[in-house]
């Protein structure tokens, strides 16, 4: 008896379990039911608004499209045009090539006389007792402008003077005498300036401006010449660069002296032609800039002629275009 009532609560427990579990499924059930009440409404929202945004895109695309081609029908001409500045660019550098080439060629032939030619210009600058005998009473007419051959018109003067170690060891009591006596076959001038041949001025107050010219001035300039002391790496370019650039005035004639002994790096073509579009000959052949130069035979003496050729031939060059004179000087004394 005691263990049949023992089952009976037992199966009265089991009852009331699953009435617990049925009842929380249906909760659950009734809960999903009311959610999906309201869900119909915002699909359709979330539609509405993707169509929306769909539409945007697409006016966005077709404004693109629209842009595109009128960016392709721009860029047509913009390409044939490029196309026709690289033909022209092409034929230039060809040009620029052969010229260059027949330059190089030119210049070979010519170096091999340039000793030659170095004694011959050299012997036409130098009056032998003799000669300086028999001009002892000449007199140049009055309106020659010109001394040995240099013409003295100018009104400003412009020294570049090589200050490399082959130079200041070697020709600097030569190059003092030269400048003195330059000065002096100008009695009165304008302006004096005095650079290196890498554009550094001997007065740095007077950098980039016209030093005035006295007597006194003068003297000063040959002390400061006498121990000037300034990097060098023996190429004159820069210093003419800056010469020509600096104090080039459609007002004023100026004549630039080039003193040195090497050309040791850099285009002479390219210095040529920078000098020619500043200093432009008018149309008797005139200009308002003279360059002169003087070339010792420091180099020579070391065996160096490649160096020393290369500085005759830039400045005979350079000379000849821009209405000067190149001095070859045979011996330092």
């Amino acid at each position: 008896m005691p263990g049949k009532r023992f089952k009976r609560e037992e199966q009265g427990l089991n009852l009331s379990f699953l009435d617990v579990v049925c009842c929380g499924f249906g909760a659950v059930i009734l809960l999903l039911v009311v959610t999906k009440i309201h869900e119909p409404v915002i699909i359709e929202r979330s539609r509405e608004e993707l169509e929306g945004l769909i539409l945007m895109l697409e006016r966005e695309l077709f404004e693109i499209r629209g842009e595109t081609t009128v960016l392709k029908r721009d860029l047509e001409p913009l390409r044939a045009d490029t196309a026709e500045s690289v033909r022209r660019v092409s034929l230039t550098r060809r040009e620029v090539e052969a010229a260059e080439d027949r330059h190089f060629a030119a210049r070979e032939t010519a170096s091999e006389g340039s000793d030659e030619a170095g004694a011959l210009l050299a012997a036409r600058q130098e009056l032998t007792e003799e000669m300086e005998r028999l001009l002892a009473d000449y007199r140049p007419p009055p309106n020659d402008t010109t001394v040995g051959g240099i013409p003295v018109d100018s009104e400003y003067i412009i020294f570049v003077i090589d200050t490399s170690g082959s130079m200041v060891g070697n020709a600097w009591p030569a190059v003092q005498r030269l400048v003195a006596e330059t000065l002096r076959v100008y009695p009165t001038v304008k302006g004096i300036q005095v650079l290196n041949d890498e554009g550094q001025y001997l007065f740095s107050s007077f950098a980039r401006r016209w030093i005035p010219d006295s007597a006194s001035r003068r003297q000063s300039i040959i002390r400061a010449i006498a121990n000037w002391q300034a990097f060098s790496d023996s190429n004159p370019a820069e210093g003419i660069v800056e010469a020509i650039s600096t104090f080039y005035d459609e007002s004023r004639k100026v004549s630039i002296y080039v003193f040195g002994d090497d050309f040791s790096q850099g285009s002479a073509e390219s210095l040529v032609r920078y000098v020619a579009r500043i200093n432009e000959a008018d149309r008797f052949g005139n200009c308002l800039v003279r360059i002169h130069a003087v070339g010792f035979p420091v180099l020579l003496r070391g065996g160096a002629f490649g160096q020393a050729s290369r500085f005759a031939n830039l400045m005979r060059v350079l000379c000849e275009r821009n209405c000067g004179t190149f001095v070859a000087r045979p011996t330092l004394s």
